[in-house]
């Protein structure tokens, strides 16, 4: 690579099964943009790897020994850690079941999103360029029928939301929808460039990371139309 151009997406590959690994680090090696910076077997691992390796993407495999990736996923979003980061790390849950109940918790730690294990080498690519341009890596409405169900005890909305502005408040509703930058800003009549403002102001003002964390948000209070 040259130094002129942008700096390759840096995946960490964590799995207990060797050759399954294995093969996910031939897929990923062989995309133009990425490179394979590390491989764990277990959570435990993984977590150690995620603060020496700095990786950019975790393709996390839920169901291993030790640690799984739940527990692992938590570990890593964990905010003194996320504090002692220079740039973000994002989490691809991998899982053999569809709507996943243990999926749906990592996400609740910060992942953004799940792919099952048998998906393809394209699938695989765009959801790594997907969750490292800060979204999540299934359809809105798969996202939401996840969560369904993790918050039957809804939390007061905190007072960080009631700082939002109205049209803020407009964007941040759009968004917990799913909607894309394009379609948000035929909503309500902006830019694109002003509704990634908008969107940056609802994640500063409510410690957010990203937009997958917005629609958590969302529904762990009571926020979804």
């Amino acid at each position: 690579m040259t130094g002129s151009g942008p700096a390759p997406i840096r995946v960490l590959l964590v799995d207990d099964q060797d050759l399954f690994r294995e093969g996910v680090a031939v897929i990923v090696g062989a995309q133009e943009g990425m490179e394979v910076v590390g491989q764990a077997g277990d959570g435990l691992e993984a977590v150690r790897m995620v603060g020496e390796l700095a990786p950019d993407v975790v393709l996390m495999d839920i169901r291993m020994p030790e640690m799984d990736g739940v527990e692992a996923t938590r570990q890593i979003f964990l905010p003194e850690r996320v504090a002692a980061r220079d740039r973000p790390v994002r989490v691809i849950v991998l899982t053999t079941f569809n709507l996943d109940d243990r999926a749906a918790t990592a996400i609740r730690h910060g992942a953004s999103g799940f792919l099952l294990k048998d998906t393809t080498p394209i699938l695989l690519r765009d959801a790594i360029r997907t969750v490292h341009a800060g979204n999540a890596v299934l359809a809105p409405e798969d996202l939401s029928t996840l969560l369904e169900g993790q918050f039957r005890a809804q939390r007061p909305v905190p007072t960080s939301y009631l700082g939002l502005t109205e049209k803020e408040r407009e964007v941040f509703a759009a968004v917990a929808r799913g909607l894309s930058n394009t379609e948000i800003a035929a909503l309500v009549f902006a830019g694109e460039s002003t509704v990634k403002t908008h969107v940056g102001a609802i994640l500063r003002k409510l410690g957010l990371r990203d937009r997958v964390q917005i629609v958590v948000f969302a529904h762990e209070h009571g926020l979804t139309a």
